[in-house]
C-alpha cells in the first residue's frame, strides 16, 4: 500500500492558521512508513527529547495511528515531533488499555511534520485510522482525522478507522 490522504479538521476544533494535514502511508512486509505534513501556519513543536515511550503526547502536537484487527481489539500509536512515542492496546472501545510491547519506532522530525517508521505486522483486511492533534503557537488546538463521528472529537471511534490494509501489503 502506498496512499496519500488528507485529514479532515473536526468542526468543533477549527484551526486558525493550519490549512491542512496530509498523510502518506506505506505498508509493506509488516513495516509502516508514515509521513505527516502540516500546511499553513507552523504548529507548536515540542522541543526535541530522547526518543522514548512517553504518555500524554496528545496534549500538544501529536500524530496518531489506530489499527483494528477485526476482533474489536485495537492498537493506538502516538508520535510527537519531539521524537517521543507511545503505544497502547485496547480490548474494546476505550476499554482495557495496556501498554503495547513494541520495538521503538523511528520518529524523524521534518520541516512540515514527521516521518515514522514502525514495525507492526497486521492481517490483511485490518482497518486503520490516521489522526493528529495540532497545537498552534497561539495555543489553538485542532483535531484532524480521516473521518469523524458525530459529536466531539473521538479518534477511538470505529468511524475513524476508514482505511483498510490490502492483500499483499504484509508479504
Amino acid at each position: 500500500m502506498d496512499k496519500v490522504v488528507r485529514l479532515i479538521c473536526h468542526p468543533d476544533t477549527p484551526a486558525r492558521g493550519v490549512e491542512g494535514v496530509e498523510a502518506r502511508v506505506r505498508v509493506a512486509a509488516g513495516q509502516w512508513v508514515l509521513d505527516y505534513a502540516v500546511a499553513g501556519a507552523r504548529p507548536l513543536l515540542p522541543s526535541p527529547a530522547a526518543p522514548q515511550r512517553t504518555d500524554g503526547l496528545w496534549q500538544t502536537t501529536c500524530f496518531e495511528l489506530f489499527i483494528e484487527d477485526g476482533t474489536g481489539d485495537y492498537s493506538e500509536f502516538n508520535f510527537a515531533p519531539s521524537m517521543q512515542w507511545a503505544a497502547y492496546r485496547f480490548s474494546g472501545y476505550r476499554q482495557g488499555m495496556n501498554d503495547l510491547p513494541l520495538s521503538a519506532p523511528r520518529v524523524e522530525p521534518m520541516e512540515e511534520g514527521i516521518r515514522v517508521t514502525l514495525d507492526f505486522p497486521v492481517e490483511n483486511g485490518a482497518r486503520f485510522g490516521l489522526s493528529a492533534v495540532i497545537e498552534e503557537v497561539d495555543g489553538t488546538k485542532s483535531c484532524w482525522a480521516l473521518a469523524h463521528p458525530p459529536g466531539k472529537p473521538d479518534f477511538h471511534h470505529p468511524d475513524c478507522f476508514a482505511l483498510q490494509v490490502e492483500a499483499g501489503d504484509n508479504s
